[in-house]
């Protein structure tokens, strides 16, 4: 409850079961007295009342009658516009003025009438225009006693509160999608008829007659009022009442300041700025209060008699900043804001003096048991997490008797299932304990979430589950995962600490592949070097070919159930081994298995410094093909998306204009608008089939692409022969994502990975570091940026750069350029010539740092073999 309450200096009820609402009340000097108020007119004086024939839905006051700059009163019913004049005549009597009403003119409306606005359109001079705006989002424009034109919002569902701002010659509303929106008078003046509604795909393209937004801000919630002043000539501010916040914006949309608002508000209104750069507003809320806010600043506080749903601030009878409110019911109140304490009184509070040495042997002692819990045990148990849970998996050496496969999408081949089981022991008492289990799609599980409860120690539980390709493309890897989620409980905390623990598995390569015939003639082909002698394939890969008399074989075919083939073929002569197929994406997992298969069979032997590396040019192109392709179906997916919600709007409009013809009293012909809704209807079905197909192409692009990034950063890693740390540093740049989505896609996010990585640990000079990299992401144009940048990152490594996290990595690394070696341009990234860059490196420092021996010239040359 308020200590202030409204001052009533004059009030009244109004009509007789009657409601009221924001339009309802006009402040104005409607009799063109120039004093705001009637001759001799008393306050309390009941001045005109008319009885109108239709509902009233909103009163405005201004300059409606073409010829003079009278003020007039308009009044909007649901289906009529009627402009009156309202005079006043000296009686011959005691009861004073008389006044009266005339009509000068009206418009029958076709739409349904919602709210209006009036002002100087297009910055006419002498006279108000008025825009009507209808219940299915139509802008009517009238000039006076002619009708402009009308123009439907572009996406209209509901229609909201309407203003016009003079000075940027806009209209703002609030669409149905909570965001505030700005059209620009001229551009509705010029748009596409209303009658004229369904454009073609033409007009679309080329014509430049849609209606634009100016600007849109989201608020995230419904208005209930918009109001638009002005207290300068430099600038105007945009005010916007919210159901639970108050926002006001500049004219370009910028939010200048928003208050979050205590309680549901009613009414607003901006009255005045008091102090430079200020606005005070009146707020009305539903606890019967108003507030006075100087910008987001609580003012005063004041407590109605109603709740009110308009405001409005006036000077009656030289009365200045008389504060006018109606509230749902009629009640029609002007007061002023006065000091009228409440007779409540708050009782006194029982004091007690404190006594000092008291509290301190309390603290004392509080301390003493804090630092013997911490001592003994505190909210975290001293054990190491491993130690409450151990997990671990175990893969089928065979495959499963019966198949667990179903609804699988590969050809003819029987799809083989493998059995996993997954162990989990627990030292302690443990409680929500949730297995998940993930492997790389198209790989499913036959189930992979599980639930256990551990109330005792040292128990032991093991579930089993089934693993089979169910797409009929390939898994970027056969490793799986399983986590494990639990709570761990204490004496200070009973319901448990969270923590996770997991544990990794490795699928069998023949889950996906099958023995197939070699291959001579391959697309794409790669070389692995050894420091040792070539393994036999039958020792390495034993269930992939027959038995031979001759051990040596070096030569063997794979085919996976997918239908690609991939051959392996290994040296006679020298100490390699050659991967070839048709797809370049196809090479990873036969490449990976058999570096892991010889490193396992070498450390069998008690060999320890066995080595692998790469030697090759580095197949760039094949792999920038592959982000071509998966970039062109995200562009595809955009396009088709935009097309889908376009179709969608289309028919939503259809439908509403056919329910306003069903509902007309009046039947009208359709106008083939039913065959014109079967035919939306219909692209709406097919391109939301278009949408699916290309969203099931674009996860199957993105796999592959995921396939060849793996079998680029192996490759880098054996050609500059990086450390374990060095790669997980790649890996992370390059798959940073485990899905790929529109709003945050995978080209975006490792061209931010790699410029991050250009600009620090293989920056060249302090320039570079000083580039300021965007913040934000969004799907570029094209990828030659992306593709520029990769390049650049691979030439940097053939020039001894190195790959770091640590502080000292944004230090400059001097290098010296081989002889004959020229510099490939980096756009963005290195913007300084050749002759520049190498004049730089001796002049701009004191010492010339080499950190890796560089080779006389660099074995990478960008392009395949």
């Amino acid at each position: 409850m308020s200590l202030f309450k409204a001052r009533d200096w004059w009030s009244t009820v109004l009509g007789e079961k009657e409601e009221f609402d924001q339009g309802c009340l006009c402040l104005a000097d409607v009799d063109n007295t120039g004093n705001g108020q009637g001759d001799g007119a008393q306050a309390e004086d009941l001045l005109l009342e008319v009885h109108l024939r239709d509902p009233i839905l909103q009163v405005e006051v201004g300059k409606f009658v073409s010829g003079t700059e009278m003020l007039h009163l308009a009044v909007l019913h649901s289906r009529k516009l009627c402009v009156y004049s309202v005079s006043g005549s000296l009686g011959n009597v005691e009861h004073g003025t008389q006044y009266q009403i005339k009509l000068m003119y009206e418009h029958n409306l076709q739409r349904t009438a919602c709210n209006m606005t009036c002002g100087s359109f297009g910055g006419v001079k002498g006279r108000d225009l008025i825009c009507i705006q209808s219940m299915d989002g139509m802008l009517m424009v009238f000039e006076q006693e002619s009708y402009a034109f009308g123009r439907f919002l572009p996406g209209s569902l509901l229609p909201g509160p309407l203003a016009y701002s003079s000075r940027t010659d806009s209209f703002i509303t609030v669409s149905s999608c909570r965001q505030v929106e700005s059209y620009k008078y001229q551009v509705l003046a010029f748009a596409t008829d209303a009658d004229k509604r369904q454009e073609t795909e033409q007009q679309k393209l080329g014509s430049g007659k849609r209606l634009v937004v100016d600007w849109t801000l989201n608020i995230g919630e419904q208005a209930l009022d918009i109001c638009i002043v002005s207290f300068n000539q430099s600038a105007s501010s945009v005010f916007v009442l919210g159901e639970r916040n108050f926002f006001c914006l500049k004219d370009n949309g910028q939010i200048r300041f928003m208050k979050k608002l205590d309680c549901s508000p009613s009414c607003f209104l901006p009255y005045c700025s008091v102090s430079e750069g200020t606005i005070n507003t009146l707020i009305g809320n539903h606890n019967n209060m108003l507030h006075v806010y100087q910008d987001v600043t609580l003012k005063w506080a004041t407590q109605l008699p109603h709740i009110p749903v308009a405001v409005r601030v006036g000077c009656l009878h030289d009365l200045k900043g008389v504060i006018v409110t109606l509230s749902d019911d009629g009640h029609l109140q002007c007061s002023y804001l006065g000091t009228d304490p409440s007779l409540f009184q708050a009782p006194k509070v029982e004091s007690r003096e404190l006594n000092y040495d008291e509290l301190d042997v309390e603290l004392k002692e509080l301390q003493k048991i804090i630092k013997d819990v911490n001592k003994s045990q505190g909210v975290w148990p001293m054990t190491e997490r491993e130690d409450d849970l151990k997990v671990s998996a175990m893969v089928s050496p065979n495959f499963d008797s019966v198949s667990q496969s179903t609804d699988v999408e590969v050809g003819a081949d029987l799809v083989p299932s493998v059995t996993v089981k997954v162990t989990l022991q627990n030292r302690v008492t443990l409680q929500k304990i949730r297995l998940s289990v993930y492997v790389q799609p198209p790989l499913v599980l036959t189930c992979d979430q599980f639930t256990f409860e551990f109330m005792t120690p040292e128990m032991t539980r093991t579930v089993g589950f089934s693993v089979y390709l169910k797409g009929s493309y390939l898994p970027p890897e056969l490793e799986g995962n399983a986590v494990v989620s639990y709570s761990r409980p204490t004496d200070r905390n009973p319901e448990g600490i969270p923590r996770v623990s997991q544990c990794k598995f490795r699928l069998p390569l023949k889950l996906i592949c099958l023995p197939g015939q070699p291959s001579k003639t391959a697309s794409h082909k790669l070389t692995i070097d050894t420091n040792k002698s070539t393994v036999s394939l039958l020792s390495l890969f034993p269930g992939f070919a027959n038995q031979s008399e001759d051990d040596q074989v070096n030569v063997m075919g794979f085919r996976f159930l997918g239908g690609s083939r991939v051959t392996l073929l290994a040296s006679k002569t020298s100490q390699r081994y050659r991967i070839q197929s048709e797809q370049f994406e196809d090479l990873w997992l036969i490449t990976n298995e058999l570096i892991i298969r010889l490193q396992e069979y070498f450390e069998k032997q008690g060999i320890k410094d066995f080595a692998c590396s790469f030697s090759g040019s580095m197949p760039l192109q094949e792999y920038f093909g592959l982000i071509d392709h998966h970039f062109e179906l995200r562009i595809n997916g955009e396009k088709l998306e935009e097309l889908l919600s376009e179709r969608a709007v289309q028919f939503r409009a259809i439908q509403r204009r056919l329910l306003t013809r069903f509902k007309d009293k009046t039947p009208a012909p359709l106008q083939h608008l039913d065959t014109l809704l079967d035919g939306t209807y219909k692209q709406v079905i097919a391109l939301a089939d278009a949408v699916e197909e290309n969203e099931d192409n674009l996860f199957q692009s993105f796999t592959r692409l995921k396939s060849a990034t793996h079998l680029v950063i192996l490759l880098i890693g054996l050609w500059q022969k990086l450390s374990a740390d060095q790669i997980a540093i790649l890996e992370a740049a390059f798959l940073p994502l485990q899905q790929d989505t529109q709003e945050l896609g995978w080209e975006e996010t490792v061209d931010a990975a790699i410029s991050h990585l250009l600009k620090t640990c293989l920056s060249k000079s302090s320039k570079e570091q000083a580039l300021n990299l965007s913040s934000q992401l969004s799907i570029p144009k094209d990828t030659s940026r992306l593709k520029k940048h990769i390049t650049l990152l691979c030439d940097r490594l053939a020039k001894g750069g190195r790959l770091c996290l640590s502080t000292d990595a944004a230090a400059p690394q001097t290098m010296i350029m081989p002889g004959g070696c020229a510099t490939i341009p980096e756009s963005d990234l290195e913007e300084r010539s050749v002759e520049q860059d190498s004049t730089e490196l001796f002049t701009s420092h004191k010492h010339l740092i080499v950190e890796t021996p560089m080779p006389e010239v660099s074995p990478f040359q960008g392009v395949s073999e």
